[in-house]
């Protein structure tokens, strides 16, 4: 995948890993709206694979591809161990997490305070690349705390590129460990994408994706023209329709009008197979609130999906009172670009 990107000069477009937002019911819709977007799981930690339910933990639809799981750890031992047993879900991408910069990950010595230790990272990329049949790649911030990410993060990529690491992508932003929420983290550190175009400068035979505060297609569009991969989170998640035109802008393929009907009618059909295997309509619906932001109606749907959903025995029927509540018809731009 990222040697196909960089031999033939293609770009790679992805939605990023946010915990507690990008499990497979959100992966499943996000590829209902573009074919060919990068999805990748949200952060699943070594030892919760190995430990835990695995189905729960790693199972999707094989409709997400391409789609890449981002492990959690810093032992070479457990990651190797999760990643063996993740083998059998045929992920196309294998992703350390070296960016969450949470106090539930501090405590476990991996996440952005890894980029403290760039040497039991790299030990951890050497050890995955050796049982990895999928590429493996970091996600990393350009620093923590103190440290100068003029140094810190050309030093943490040349250790992991010698270990093997087949692509980093960079969030561009520092994490302070201390004194800021997850939350904070993504919106107080000022952003540096300068940095990170200085690190393609640097390695032009290295794919390089960049991360962070990118609200819009033009914006990605923009920053392709100085690396080699776009990924948008929270933009894409709050207003997922910004996907439909991922495909054209992005992968060469034709502009073409949004179905939003056969998409109401996919994910009615997902959401019943979902309640049939003792699921609950709210799973799929929460990750759909946001979809139709700026549009006549879309309150009402907001509404409807937030309210009815929840309520006991609510069916798929719920979705498709939503989509009826939205008048397609009005400031359509808002929706699908």
């Amino acid at each position: 995948m990222y040697a196909d990107a960089l031999n033939n000069g293609r770009k790679i477009f992805a939605v990023a890993p946010m915990i507690d937002w990008t499990d497979r019911h959100c992966r499943y819709l996000h590829r209902q709206i573009s074919r060919n977007a990068l999805l990748y799981t949200e952060m699943v930690v070594a030892d919760a694979i190995i430990h835990g339910p695995r189905d729960r933990l790693l199972g999707h639809d094989v409709s997400e591809h391409p789609v890449a799981l981002q492990l959690g750890g810093s032992d070479p031992v457990k990651l190797t161990t999760a990643l063996q047993i993740a083998e059998a879900y045929n992920y196309d991408e294998i992703n350390l997490n070296v960016g969450c910069p949470s106090d539930r990950v501090q405590s476990g010595t991996f996440g952005a305070c890894l980029m403290l230790t760039p040497e039991t990272v790299a030990e951890c990329i050497a050890a995955m690349k050796a049982v990895s049949r999928a590429p493996v790649t970091v996600k990393c911030r350009i620093g923590v705390d103190e440290q100068e990410p003029e140094q810190a993060l050309p030093e943490l990529i040349t250790r992991v590129l010698d270990a093997g690491a087949d692509a980093i992508w960079i969030h561009a932003r520092k994490a302070w460990l201390k004194g800021l929420s997850p939350k904070e983290n993504r919106e107080i550190p000022p952003l540096d994408y300068d940095i990170v175009y200085r690190m393609k400068q640097r390695w032009p035979d290295v794919f390089i994706g960049i991360n962070g505060g990118i609200q819009t297609l033009d914006q990605a569009e923009g920053h392709l023209a100085h690396v080699d991969g776009v990924m948008l989170g929270r933009a894409a998640y709050q207003n997922a329709a910004i996907l439909a035109d991922v495909d054209h802008r992005f992968f060469g393929e034709a502009a073409v009008e949004p179905d939003w009907n056969d998409l109401r009618d996919r994910m009615m059909a997902y959401t019943a197979r979902h309640i049939a295997n003792g699921g609950r309509v709210h799973h799929v619906a929460r990750h759909m609130v946001g979809l139709f932001t700026g549009l006549p109606g879309s309150r009402r749907y907001r509404q409807i999906l937030s309210t009815d959903a929840n309520k006991p025995g609510a069916g798929p029927e719920v979705i498709a009172a939503a989509f009826a509540a939205v008048d397609f018809g009005g400031d359509a731009e808002q929706a699908s670009a």
